[in-house]
């Protein structure tokens, strides 16, 4: 028996990642980025520290998202971020950054366990109100926050004030994308 082909597939299914355009915005499913979520061990945080800082992850403040090269990472919860990285460079990022903090950080993968959407374009405030308690005209650059969309525990983070990053659950991507389908119909 021959052994099987693995065929990737974007988180709604289909070979190539989607991007539509409804209104002033543009809806566009990202499978470009690797994601590892990243936790100090308790009592090295100092170390771990130290280590992010020399292997130049960022380490941003509560609420805050940071990028960099080639590592970007926002903050999770106290000694946890969510780190990223080019997919293309660091298909297995567990095994980029796993070598630069050894025993002072617990590493998981989270790339395929999270459907990432780009929302761009004018008037972003518009459609968010639409989908979840952020108030995302107040929100400055950078900023980081885990919301409710359609009833999915999600993370947003806005990039600029025409460019939103989307983390929702792999499992309901197509639910996630739907909710920004119809909220970008009826705020348009």
């Amino acid at each position: 028996m021959a052994d099987p082909v693995l065929i990737p597939v974007a988180p709604l299914g289909g070979g190539h990642p989607e991007t539509v355009t409804i209104g002033p915005w543009t809806l566009a499913e990202r499978v470009d980025v690797a994601l590892a979520s990243l936790a100090f061990r308790l009592g090295r945080e100092v170390e771990a520290t130290a280590a992010a800082m020399a292997a130049g992850v960022p380490l941003p403040p509560p609420g805050r998202a940071e990028t960099g090269s080639p590592y970007g990472a926002f903050w999770l919860a106290p000694a946890q971020w969510m780190a990223e990285a080019p997919f293309a460079s660091h298909e297995d990022i567990v095994a980029h950054l796993k070598p630069l903090f050894g025993p002072l950080a617990s590493i998981t993968e989270q790339t395929d366990a999270w459907a990432r959407f780009d929302v761009t374009g004018d008037g972003l405030p518009r459609l968010f109100e639409r989908l979840c308690n952020v108030d995302l005209a107040a929100a400055p650059d950078g900023f980081a926050t885990r919301t409710v969309i359609d009833h999915l525990g999600c993370y947003l983070i806005r990039r600029g004030a025409a460019e939103v990053t989307l983390l929702g659950p792999r499992s309901s991507a197509h639910s996630l994308f739907h909710a920004l389908g119809l909220a970008a119909r009826a705020a348009g």
